[in-house]
């Protein structure tokens, strides 16, 4: 967007240029969002030869249709417009005219729309009573249970070892002496 501002005086140099007080309201016109704002627009130049400074300030109004992309048919009466600033206007570029009396100002600004309402919607239904499957809950992706169910089964293996031994684990255990036959 560009502005052109007349100060009072004719302007020598540019020595610096912002914009602040951004604000900003929308409305649903057809297939539009329609934004209107304001924003003040600070000049500081030279002026009288480089001899003197002043800041120019002007209020700038802007209008601007924001199409809708994606829409849902059709929606009920009340309708919630919601805009937000990606980024608030900022000068790019201030330079004097040709004529030398005004300033050309470039200000760019982001923004972005939605516009939230009631719709209806059809939802079809089937009276299946099997309509989901049911699945079984097994927690096995937790690593404290998985080595838990590992030291599990290395226990199991030793006990069934020993009872595989001739003379282990059914109650024939044997003294250990010189007679006694080492495994």
């Amino acid at each position: 967007m560009k502005a052109t501002l007349k100060p009072p005086h004719s302007p020598t140099s540019i020595l610096g240029c912002w914009v602040i007080n951004h604000t900003h309201q929308a409305k649903k016109v057809g297939k539009y969002i329609e934004v209107t704002g304001k924003f003040d627009v600070n000049v500081w130049y030279s002026h009288q030869d480089h001899s003197k400074t002043s800041v120019f300030t002007e209020c700038v109004t802007y209008k601007e249709r924001i199409r809708l992309h994606y829409r849902d048919e059709p929606t009920s009466s009340h309708e919630e417009i919601i805009v937000n600033v990606i980024q608030h206007p900022n000068c790019t570029e201030a330079i004097i005219s040709e004529c030398g009396e005004k300033f050309i100002i470039t200000v760019e600004r982001e923004l972005i729309a939605e516009v939230i309402g009631e719709t209806k919607i059809c939802v079809l239904v089937h009276e299946q009573h099997n309509f989901e499957e049911e699945w079984p809950y097994r927690d096995e992706s937790s690593s404290l249970n998985q080595e838990h169910n590992h030291g599990d089964r290395q226990e199991k293996r030793e006990e069934s070892r020993q009872e595989d031994r001739p003379g282990r684990g059914h109650g024939h255990e044997h003294p250990r002496g010189k007679d006694a036959p080492s495994f």
